[in-house]
């Protein structure tokens, strides 16, 4: 049973921005908090972003000002816009709840900021 789909990553150069989202099972979505992790090569799964049912979001030291969560509750969607990227936001993205189940976990879509 899939429950997150991740899509929007892509190539992009420093500087360039990209707009995630994630389609998650009304089941889901409609009552909980979400987030959006990534995991960059060679480490640890870590959070990004978090945004309440009540649109309250906050965000990781290191995406704060950048980064942006928002979420389209009629289409049980999450969004994740990402400015002035950085070769350091490179990381396969994912979205699950927050905080987050195992049994939630989707693909991800992967970022690669690069020149």
């Amino acid at each position: 049973q899939v429950q997150m789909v991740e899509s929007g990553g892509g190539l992009v150069q420093p500087g360039g921005s990209l707009r995630l989202s994630c389609v998650a099972s009304s089941s889901i979505f409609r009552f909980n908090a979400m987030g959006w992790y990534r995991q960059a090569p060679g480490k640890q799964r870590e959070f990004v972003a978090f945004i309440t049912t009540a649109d309250f979001a906050n965000y990781g030291d290191s995406v704060k000002g950048r980064f942006a969560a928002s979420r389209d509750n009629d289409h049980d969607t999450v969004y994740l816009q990402m400015n002035n990227l950085k070769p350091e936001d490179t990381a396969v993205y994912y979205c699950n709840t927050y905080p987050p189940r195992d049994t939630n976990w989707g693909k991800g879509t992967l970022v690669t900021v690069s020149s």
